[in-house]
């Protein structure tokens, strides 16, 4: 009887063990995006998600094995094994794909001379990030991890490139800080939808020969890696501004 009891207990310990890191990855992300704590909590909730979701998976195949446990009845072990499973996978896959990319949070178009901030720089104050452009450390990083990252020629005059570009921005969903015609500049911040992270973008349009030439900058505020996010960002508004 006391055995039994015991089963029971652990099984019960185990499910929990899977729904509590299911709950802990949930909250992770909005849990930051809305203010409820720092960014460095969200990693942690992550990261503690990860093992106890590992370890309940683990738990529950071992009580599926032992005909005992599993004769208590095998459908909410399997459920406990996939959620914790799945939920271990996620914090997994992500530092996956950190290690997978270099340690840049800065990307340009144009990594000799790339546009600089203006009107989001009050908005950086704070940011760990600092504004400026590091040069040729992580250029050359850039150039070996995005080379399809470049200027793009636009058979435009300046003026509708400008206004094709702003239209994509907003399209894109972006807050517009700044719109400088003259300048051929426009500045704006993208909040990512997980954690709430600002990340800063800068578009510059100049005359070239044959019409225009236009280049992109996007940085994070907080954050050593960007898991591409700042890459994916200019790729896909180059892509639309060209459709």
């Amino acid at each position: 009887m006391v055995a039994e009891d015991m089963a029971k207990i652990l099984r019960l310990l185990v499910i929990s063990g899977a729904l509590i890191a299911a709950l802990l990855l949930l909250t992770s992300g909005p849990g930051t995006r809305f203010g409820l704590w720092q960014y460095g909590t969200g990693f942690l909730m992550m990261r503690i998600a990860f093992f106890v979701g590992l370890g309940a998976a683990l738990l529950a195949v071992l009580l599926l094995v032992v005909p005992k446990t599993r004769a208590m009845g095998a459908v909410p072990l399997v459920v406990t094994l996939v959620l914790g499973l799945g939920t271990a996978y996620l914090p997994w896959s992500g530092v996956q794909k950190v290690r997978s990319l270099p340690y840049i949070h800065d990307i340009s178009t144009d990594t000799t001379n790339p546009p600089g901030f203006v009107a989001v720089l009050p908005l950086r104050v704070d940011a760990p990030n600092p504004p400026e452009y590091l040069g040729e450390e992580v250029a050359s990083q850039q150039r070996e991890a995005y080379p399809d990252i470049s200027t793009l020629a636009l058979a435009i005059p300046t003026d509708q490139a400008f206004e094709r570009a702003l239209a994509v921005a907003e399209g894109m969903g972006w807050e517009i800080v700044a719109r400088e015609p003259s300048d051929g500049r426009i500045e704006a911040t993208e909040t990512t939808f997980w954690f709430g992270f600002k990340d800063d973008v800068v578009i510059r349009i100049a005359k070239a020969e044959g019409g225009s030439r236009l280049d992109v900058r996007s940085k994070s505020r907080v954050g050593m890696s960007d898991v591409g996010a700042n890459a994916e960002r200019i790729r896909k508004f180059l892509k639309t501004l060209q459709g």
